[in-house]
């Protein structure tokens, strides 16, 4: 083991006890080269990217902010924001129903999950987008009888982004269920005893002791399921529900210019998922407070100091204070 110096190459030993202690950071002369080759890599794609004649990027600023592609974004959001808020109230249910002592409830549950989760979501889609040949007529009455209190064509009722809706929705909730099935379950049995001995209904356990806590382990995946979510509203263009893709093709179906149509998609796809990371990485410290480090560097910090935690050298007195309070012996490398 090397021996740290101080700049007058006095032993770190002696300087410790001279009140001074310089720390020698370590290089990581791999990862360097590892970070200079990713550089250069990058800067060739985008290079290339940019010189391409074929991706016309005159065609791609003409129609970056053009009104057909604006309405298609207002749909892509919608769509994101209702089938996710429909996805997680009916996860909830289906995850307490999953959890349940009852064996009906579990197993209807389960059925759930098994079928929309076993089925692809572009079958789901079209599936919802020709609902009127399976049933032309929608009723609600009171089954095995002649009594109906509504009855329309189902081509008048599901329009498609209602199907589209309903899809993006009922496949989500499949996922949504087990994963707050998964945060349920990590909260410590203690706690619903605890509750249920101070005398709290199992509903009330639920809302205010059990779920505050699973909040912690559910918003993570379930903010991945979001960013997932918008980008499959790209998939309910087959059945033309107006969204930023289906218009998108309406564009390039008339101007045959593909690639540079598929640019502009691919950039406001990238935005919106961009704006929908920033509340995500809120809730996920806001929910792990207490149980998550506070002092972890950012991107910058980790690449021009090498230092996981990203905390500058403290050299001279606060060095050895530092030191002092550790139990590493006379050197100190990071």
């Amino acid at each position: 083991m090397s021996t740290a110096t101080t700049p007058t190459g006095t032993p770190a030993r002696d300087a410790e006890a001279a009140g001074e202690l310089t720390v020698v950071r370590v290089r990581h002369w791999g990862r360097l080269l590892a970070a200079v080759l990713a550089v250069v890599a990058l800067a060739g794609l985008l290079g290339s990217l940019a010189r391409n004649e074929n991706l016309r990027w005159d065609i791609v600023a003409d129609n970056l902010f053009k009104d057909l592609v604006f309405d298609g974004l207002f749909t892509t959001l919608w769509l994101t924001a209702g089938a996710m808020l429909l996805a997680v109230l009916l996860g909830v249910v289906l995850a307490v129903m999953r959890l349940s002592d009852n064996p009906v409830l579990t197993v209807v549950s389960g059925l759930f999950v098994w079928f929309f989760r076993g089925t692809p979501l572009l079958v789901q889609i079209i599936f919802w987008g020709f609902a009127a040949a399976l049933y032309p007529m929608v009723m609600i009455g009171i089954p095995f009888t002649d009594i109906t209190f509504f009855s329309a064509r189902t081509n008048s009722v599901l329009s498609p982004g209602l199907a589209a809706l309903l899809a993006l929705a009922l496949h989500e909730a499949a996922y949504a269920s087990e994963i707050v099935r998964a945060g349920i379950q990590s909260v410590d049995a203690g706690q619903t005893e605890a509750a249920q001995s101070l005398g709290m209904r199992p509903g009330k356990t639920m809302r205010r002791i059990v779920l505050p806590q699973a909040m912690r382990v559910i918003i993570p995946p379930m903010g991945n399921e979001t960013i997932n979510m918008l980008k499959m509203t790209a998939l309910v263009s087959v059945i033309n529900a107006h969204d930023l893709m289906s218009n998108i093709q309406a564009v390039y179906a008339a101007n045959y210019q593909v690639i540079p149509m598929l640019v502009v998609a691919s950039i406001w796809y990238l935005v919106m998922v961009s704006v929908l990371s920033v509340p995500q990485a809120w809730l996920e410290r806001r929910f792990g407070r207490g149980t998550v480090r506070s002092d972890r560097a950012g991107l910058l910090g980790r690449l021009f100091t090498g230092d996981a935690a990203g905390r500058p050298a403290l050299p001279g007195a606060a060095a050895t204070k530092q030191a002092e309070g550790t139990d590493t012996g006379k050197e100190v490398r990071s």
